[in-house]
């Protein structure tokens, strides 16, 4: 009898212990990570030499738009629409190129965010296992947590070690 006391206590008991749970401001985790911030800066210098380039190039092509009509005042009116229709479809191919170039910009630059998005859900899944954690919510803005007692946010110890790691 003693022996199913002891047995139901500990079934009670059990059943009562709370799972361990925390939360990560996911925004404010992101903004801090070192990573992100080389990453965004990386971004934003090719983004800025790639809109370099393209007012460079817009340039030569107005000189060249301004050389052509100078050109073209003594020429007859057929060679003339020659010559502008040869210049347009430069310009066209040209801006094509130039679109091109801007989207393979913008599809590295998502699949890099991509990468370190999977990196960060990766390491604060090995956070929660290490420090015994049954569930880690995401807060902050578009987060899942209404409410969080402030103790539980492990946002900067989660930040500190994504940090430490990207020095590494």
């Amino acid at each position: 009898m003693k022996k199913l006391l002891a047995v139901g206590a500990l079934l009670v008991f059990g059943s009562c212990q709370q799972n361990k749970m925390a939360y990560v401001d996911y925004a404010n985790l992101m903004d801090g990570y070192q990573r992100k911030k080389d990453l965004e800066a990386n971004y934003q210098q090719k983004a800025e030499m790639f809109s370099r380039k393209r007012d460079s190039i817009s340039q030569v092509f107005q000189l060249e738009a301004q050389a052509l009509q100078t050109r073209t005042q003594g020429m007859s009116q057929q060679n003339a629409q020659e010559e502008y229709t040869t210049l347009q479809q430069r310009g066209q191919v040209i801006g094509q190129q130039l679109q091109q170039e801007e989207q393979v910009m913008q599809q590295m630059g998502q699949r890099d965010m991509d990468s370190l998005i999977t990196e960060v859900k990766a390491r604060i899944q090995e956070y929660g296992k290490a420090n015994g954690y049954h569930y880690i919510l995401a807060g902050g803005d578009g987060g899942t947590v209404l409410y969080g007692d402030e103790a539980q946010d492990i946002t900067e110890a989660v930040l500190k070690l994504l940090n430490e790691e990207y020095k590494k």
